[in-house]
C-alpha cells in the first residue's frame, strides 16, 4: 500500500476544512434565516422519544448480543442457529443493524445472521477520539468479531461505509472472508480511478469536507427533529424510491441517533482524511485484492455514488466476481428492493458453494 508524503496529507486535511467551512456557512447563513423566520423552538425542537418504536422489538429480526474486542464492545443482533455458517452484515452511515432487517429474515435458515452496530452506532461502545475510528480500528473490529463469535470465516456483506470496512477486511484478512458481497460501496482502488476520470463522483462527495468541521454538521442533522434522517431515507435525491421505507421505520432510525449522538458517525469521515494512507491508495498490488467470490450489487439511482464505481470496483477482486445492476433503486439497495437483493445473494451463495466454519 503506497504512503501519502506529509505534505500531501496536510493539503488534504487543510483542504478539505477550507471546503467544508464554505458548506457550513452555508448551512449555518440557512439555519440563521430559520430561527429568525420560526424562532429558536421550532427549528431546534425534538420530539422526546422515551420508548423504542415496535419495529426495533419484533422478535422475528433476532436476538441482542454483545461481542467484547480489545478496545470496544460491540452489539449485535442474531438471527440463525449458532451452529449454521456465519453471515456477517456491516452497515453504513447513517445506519445501524435495523437497516439489514430483511436479510435477518430472509437468510437465517441457512446461517447465522449477525448484523452489529459499528463503534460509534447504537448500542455499541463510543470512542471519543477521532484516531479511534481509523479504517485500521474499523478493520481490526471485524477481524477479532469473526472469532469472539466462534467462527474462523464468515461470509461478509457491508453497504456504504460498512463497505469501505468489508473491502478492507477481504483484502488484509483474505483468510477470514469466504465470500464477498458488498452494496453500493466502491473499493478504493475503484473511488480513486473515479474521482480521477472528472467531477461527477467529486461533486457528489461534497459532504465529505463538510464533515471535517466540527459541531456543524452534528448541529444540522439534528435541526427540526433530525429532519436530514427522514431526507436521507425518504427524500427525492437519496431516499428509497419504493415504499418499504415506512414513517415507523424512520422513527427507529430517529429514536437510534437521539440516543447516541452523531459525532461517533461522523469520526468515520474525519478519520478518512485524517489518515488517508488507509484508503487512498492505487489499485492494490494482486495481493491485495479481493480472493475470495465476490458479489457487487448496485442501486443504480444513487444520489451520492456514480453506478460507474460498481464495474471499477470489480476490477479490485482478483477471484470469481459478479456485479448486479438495480435500475430503480436507491443507494439504500438492501432495503429499497430487499426482494431483489435478496435473490441475488441466494443465487450468489448456492452457486459459490462451500460455506463458512
Amino acid at each position: 500500500m503506497a504512503g501519502m508524503s506529509l505534505v500531501s496529507r496536510l493539503a488534504l486535511r487543510v483542504g478539505s476544512l477550507c471546503v467544508g467551512c464554505f458548506f457550513a456557512g452555508i448551512i449555518a447563513v440557512t439555519n440563521l434565516v430559520a430561527v429568525v423566520r420560526k424562532g429558536p423552538s421550532a427549528v431546534f425542537y425534538t420530539k422526546k422519544r422515551s420508548a423504542p418504536p415496535a419495529c426495533l422489538q419484533d422478535p422475528s429480526l433476532g436476538t441482542h448480543g454483545y461481542a467484547h474486542l480489545e478496545d470496544v464492545r460491540i452489539h449485535y443482533v442474531s438471527n440463525g442457529a449458532e451452529d449454521k455458517p456465519l453471515m456477517l452484515c456491516v452497515h453504513g452511515f447513517p445506519e445501524f443493524w435495523y437497516s439489514w432487517r430483511h436479510q435477518l429474515r430472509e437468510f437465517k435458515d441457512d446461517y447465522r445472521v449477525v448484523a452489529i452496530d459499528q463503534r460509534g452506532y447504537g448500542d455499541s461502545d463510543k470512542p471519543t477520539s477521532v484516531s479511534e475510528y481509523s479504517l485500521l480500528a474499523l478493520t481490526n473490529d471485524l477481524r477479532q468479531l469473526v472469532t469472539a463469535l466462534g467462527y474462523k470465516k464468515c461470509v461478509l456483506v457491508g453497504h456504504d461505509w460498512g463497505g469501505v470496512v468489508a473491502w478492507s477486511f477481504a483484502q488484509t484478512c483474505p483468510e477470514m472472508v469466504e465470500r464477498f458481497i458488498v452494496m453500493n460501496c466502491p473499493s478504493s482502488a475503484g473511488y480513486i480511478k473515479r474521482v480521477s476520470a472528472g467531477l461527477s463522483q467529486i461533486k457528489k462527495s461534497w459532504y465529505i469536507t463538510l464533515f471535517q468541521v466540527p459541531y456543524i454538521p452534528e448541529l444540522n442533522l439534528t435541526v427540526n427533529d433530525m429532519a436530514s434522517l427522514k431526507g436521507v431515507f425518504k427524500g427525492s435525491v437519496m431516499g428509497v424510491r419504493s415504499d418499504e421505507m415506512t414513517d415507523e421505520d424512520v422513527e427507529a432510525y430517529k429514536y437510534t441517533f437521539q440516543r447516541n449522538g452523531f459525532t461517533g458517525p461522523l469520526n468515520y469521515y474525519r478519520a478518512l482524511i485524517r489518515y488517508p494512507e488507509l484508503f487512498f491508495y492505487r489499485l492494490p498490488t494482486p495481493d491485495l485484492r479481493v480472493q475470495c467470490p465476490t458479489l457487487i450489487i448496485w442501486g443504480c439511482k444513487d444520489g451520492a455514488l456514480d453506478r460507474e464505481l460498481a464495474a471499477l470496483s470489480a476490477e479490485s477482486v482478483a477471484g470469481e466476481v459478479a456485479v448486479k445492476y438495480i435500475e430503480d433503486s436507491s443507494h439504500w439497495v438492501q432495503m429499497d428492493r430487499y426482494q431483489e437483493v435478496n435473490a441475488h445473494v441466494r443465487e450468489f451463495l448456492e452457486s459459490t458453494g462451500k460455506k463458512s466454519e
